[in-house]
């Protein structure tokens, strides 16, 4: 297309877009060039919206009143990649009311493709308050204007409005903004000339706003309980009064489990629902032990008596008198400690800390021995990798429970910008290779260090903390660290002392010169229960092990600190099988669904609540991408321990529901891998009694990988009316279906799902044969279809009919949850993904078609539908006469791919091309990678319709012909979802 016609093109779009955002939102439109309306709502946060606009731009201009540290660090990745591109930019600020960080220009200023000025507000004699962003790409602007400064909390959790436009270059809206920049750049100076003077003056304001607090006579340190503490203590106190005498505290890294219990333990004895007696803290390391006395400390006063005992602390006396004693499990788990110093019910209440380690000996000792009023556990993660039950420890009381992700939204952690980098390659070996001499080498330290550097850290200097894979290796690099002469560490593991601990970590929050440490390097002592709010730089640089240990690592600069306002995480990623791991920590989705796990990698920052945001750079992407494909999370062991996971939760088996209500794995998970839910407690659940005949095991089977997913309603509706008895069955079905679910069913909607509860619609065959038992209807003798009499037979056994229902209200509750918001005239859901089965059945055809007759697109006579399945991405090593090059040219925009051995005048290719004038309904499924076992689904895009081009050529290397098809989509691709399936294109 000539420039002149692309010209003609986006202004065609430009022009629907405004019509569609300011007229008509039912005119078709494209999104990349619709007005856009940019809140920070869910799924549209300004920060994302300024991501994808520099990530597709040629050039930049911002020009904002406010840039602080927080808001220039989410940024960091994408602002690196433009400077590889050598994308040029422009940045204008100002020093209306020194507010800007001189850091954040600094980082700016450092970038070598961006340029930028200070307008100085005394000089020009009036305030300076834009609030814009402004991209070129081709021939256009996209402009983001309204009242977004670059601060953390303006481009990611605050109300905002904002509106994102495109313009052409010669629009008047362009040209006015353009000429206002270009006016307000001129007046101003470049920041290099100011940048003394402004850091300054910007020192002195910050040192005065210090004061000002510090003799602030409202200033209060009194703590008050937080919105989960509030839950928990309210919950801790109901169980008690309900006769209760253990209870379970589930909540994430930093959110204050300690003070909640100080709380609860404060309040319990206040309202005498407890007498006032003894308290024990118990816990594996006397540093969590130190931490929680102070925590106690400030809630109670001096007026009650604490102590320690631990293996440096063991003063018996001391012990014995006390009224708060916080001691370590190794501790009171001798019987000499124990027994000939505490009496069985020496204790009113005993709180164990991290308890998922209560399943050692040493723990039940204890446990056992001692009577106390309450018995209360906390954990941020109870979820084990034995056998043994957390919960049933705890009665299954759970007071409260709240994950990363609630915590986020609920304002009661440090935000965190993640970052996901690709680890060094060297001579071509990807980070993978993880011999000693490589993840030591001096290029590793080098690498490592100018990542470190560039992301940088909230506040005035840097207390990290680094996570290795072995103990020699962060020896090594905290040698080859404080080689470097600019940074000061220390390597710390199990087997240095706690003393050794304690005072790397005070040299750590030191402000001293001589002393103070930078980084601390460990492996794993660092993982849970040690309390550093001030770490402001959290560095992996080994493999993730599992998503508990990466939250939990984490989780060590999620506390919040004064003068913190973030926390930078540098996340080196190298080829390692578990790198699917991460999108899963970072989500909290514990369903173990590729989709999900990949829908969570796609969207980035709309799945983070608040201010926190992730970057992967693309090959860390690319990489993930393809641990997801290859992982294999329906291992029927992963399966098990997901199952026994829930079981332990609630104490009892879990109903197939049971794993949708409380957020766990997808039971279609199990499906996928057993058949059915009663097959998969057949054979791993030992306390289930449940049998069923082959028919009856065969049909459950059947509604489980065909309708338990919710992808259609009929089906489900069917089963549930048989199941109720319904007395006129086939009209009772289509008056649910019209007045409840507002579907009209007609002759071939009906021909359709006769066929599938006949078995006619599986044709002939494997698929037919698997289950030739599944007739589940019959025709009467008034010639209208009822229940089988196999089917009927079958639910006269109780337990049969106990799970069909199960399944059937599972179905519909999936149904309402993922697949009620189909598109107009079909079932569908945009964005949703089906196998080739679901596509021919929910297109009602009469019978079913495998892939290999399908093609790539098939058009049905009987329903005139014709639709298109496009592999985007395929294998290196498939024929060339299959080496299709569908792409897609814009959201809305698609060239396909032909057969082989078709030209022009092929029947398929001309009824795709006069589908339109001939009444045919063409569809689009488009699935990333063909290569993944597991996933067999196609995303579901919409109606295309062909725009009228048609190109014939010849394959490459062979004789064989096919045609280039244009298609034009109703509806633009979703964003996310278009990023995700063009990635890695130019």
């Amino acid at each position: 297309m000539t420039e002149f016609g692309k010209d003609i093109f986006s202004t065609s779009k430009i022009v629907a877009g405004y019509n569609w955002a300011f007229i008509d939102s039912r005119i078709d439109s494209d999104l990349e060039y619709s007005p856009q309306f940019i809140s920070n709502n869910a799924g549209n946060k300004v920060l994302t919206a300024i991501e994808r606009e520099l990530r597709n731009c040629d050039e930049l201009f911002i020009s904002v009143a406010f840039i602080t540290k927080g808001g220039v660090a989410p940024l960091l990745g994408t602002l690196k990649e433009l400077e590889h591109r050598g994308v040029k930019g422009r940045i204008l600020t100002t020093d209306y009311l020194l507010f800007s960080d001189p850091a954040a220009l600094d980082m700016l200023n450092g970038l070598s493709n961006l340029e930028l000025r200070v307008f100085r507000t005394a000089e020009a004699g009036k305030g300076f308050h834009t609030k814009g962003y402004m991209f070129y790409k081709d021939n256009s602007l996209r402009i983001i204007v309204g009242s977004s400064n670059l601060t953390q909390a303006a481009i990611t959790k605050n109300h905002e409005w904002n509106t994102r436009i495109v313009s052409t270059a010669d629009g008047q809206f362009a040209v006015d903004i353009e000429s206002e920049f270009e006016d307000l750049w001129n007046t101003s100076v470049c920041y290099d000339e100011y940048a003394v003077n402004y850091k300054n003056k910007t020192h002195e304001r910050k040192e005065l706003d210090r004061i000002c607090r510090t003799l602030d006579l409202g200033y209060s340190k009194v703590l008050n309980p937080n919105i989960m503490q509030h839950h928990f203590i309210a919950n801790v106190e109901r169980l008690l009064l309900r006769g209760e005498k253990r209870a379970l505290l589930i909540s994430a890294t930093g959110t204050g489990k300690t003070f909640a219990s100080a709380f609860a333990v404060r309040d319990i004895f206040a309202k005498s629902i407890i007498a006032r007696g003894k308290v024990l803290f118990l816990s594996h390391r006397e540093q969590i032990n130190k931490q929680a006395l102070k925590s106690y400390a400030r809630i109670f006063g001096k007026g009650v008596r604490m102590g320690l005992l631990s293996g440096s602390h063991c003063d018996m006396a001391e012990a014995s008198s006390v009224d708060f004693l916080f001691s370590t499990m190794q501790m009171m788990a001798k019987d000499s400690v124990r027994e000939m110093n505490f009496a069985k019910d020496e204790f009113s209440i005993i709180i164990l800390d991290e308890c998922h380690r209560t399943g050692a000996g040493s723990y039940q000792k204890i446990i056992n021995y001692f009577k106390p009023a309450l018995l209360l556990g906390m954990s941020a993660s109870p979820e084990r990798t034995d056998d043994f039950d957390v919960y049933s420890l705890f009665d299954h009381n759970i007071a409260s429970e709240i994950r990363l992700q609630q915590a986020l939204e609920n304002d009661m952690l440090c935000p965190f910008h993640y970052y996901g980098i690709t680890d060094l390659e060297i001579d071509g070996a990807g980070g993978d290779v993880r011999d000693f001499c490589f993840l030591t080498s001096d290029s590793r330290v080098e690498y490592i260090i100018s990542k470190a550097e560039y992301f940088g850290y909230s506040g005035d200097k840097v207390r990290g903390l680094v996570f290795c894979s072995t103990k020699s290796e962060s020896r090594e690099l905290s040698r080859k660290f404080n080689e470097t002469g600019k940074y000061n560490t220390i390597a710390l593991s199990g087997d240095d002392s706690q003393g050794m601990r304690e005072n790397a970590i005070a040299r750590l929050l030191s402000n001293s010169k001589e002393d103070a440490l930078d980084y601390i390097f460990t492996v794993d002592i660092f993982n849970e229960g040690v309390d550093i709010p001030e770490i402001n730089q959290v560095i992996m640089l080994r493999p993730t092990e599992s998503p508990i240990i990466f939250v939990q690592q984490l989780g060590r600069g999620l506390r919040k600190a004064e003068g913190k306002e973030y926390v930078i995480v540098l996340d080196f990623i190298a080829n390692y099988d578990n790198n699917y791991m991460i999108p899963i920590a970072l989500s909290g989705d514990r369903t173990g669904n590729k989709d999900n796990i990949r829908r969570s990698l796609m969207e980035g920052n709309n799945v983070i609540s608040g201010p926190s945001t992730i970057y992967f750079d693309e090959i860390s992407k690319k990489r993930i991408y393809a641990s997801i494909d290859a992982a294999k999370l329906n291992r029927i062991q992963v399966l098990k321990q997901e199952y026994q996971n829930l079981k332990y939760k609630l104490g009892r088996i879990p109903s197939i529901s049971d794993f949708d209500e409380y957020g766990e794995l997808d039971p279609l998970r199990i499906i996928e891998a057993s058949g059915s839910y009663h097959e998969f407690l057949l054979k791993y659940e030992s306390e289930y009694d449940v049998s069923l005949d082959s028919v009856q095991m065969e049909m459950l089977e059947f509604v489980s990988r065909k309708f338990a997913s919710g992808k259609r309603v009929h089906e489900l509706v069917m089963l549930n009316l048989i199941l109720n008895d319904a007395e006129d069955l086939m009209q009772d079905w289509e008056l649910v279906m019209s007045a409840k679910y507002g579907v009209e069913i007609d002759y071939i909607v009906r021909t359709n799902i006769v066929n599938v509860f006949t078995n006619e619609f599986f044709g002939i065959g494997a698929a037919r044969e698997t289950f030739k038992n599944c007739i589940f209807l019959k025709v009467n003798e008034h010639g209208e279809y009822d229940v089988s009499e196999m089917f009927r037979s079958a639910l006269e056994c109780y337990d049969f009919r106990t799970q069909m229902r199960e399944l059937v209200t599972f179905g519909l509750n999936r149904y309402m949850r993922d697949y009620n918001r189909h598109e107009p005239d079909t079932a569908f859901v945009l964005g949703k993904k089906y196998t080739y089965e679901d596509v021919c059945r929910l297109l009602n055809w009469r019978q079913n078609q495998v892939a290999t007759n399908i093609g790539g697109y098939k058009y049905d006579e009987h329903t005139h539908t014709y639709p298109v399945f496009i592999n985007y991405h395929k294998s290196d090593d498939i024929s060339d006469t299959t080496k299709y090059e569908d792409r897609f040219e814009s959201p809305s925009n698609l060239i396909a791919i032909s057969k082989s051995k078709r030209t022009t005048q092929s029947p398929d290719v001309q009824m795709a091309l006069n589908s339109v004038e001939r009444g045919v309904r063409m569809e689009l499924f488009v699935r990333k990678n063909k290569d993944d076992k597991e996933s067999k689904e196609f995303y579901y895009l919409g109606l295309i319709v062909p725009t009228g081009f048609a190109r014939q050529f010849n394959m490459p290397n062979t004789d064989a012909t096919a045609v280039e098809i244009g298609y034009h989509l109703l509806k633009p691709v979703e964003a996310n979802l278009y990023e995700y399936l063009t990635e890695g294109e130019l």
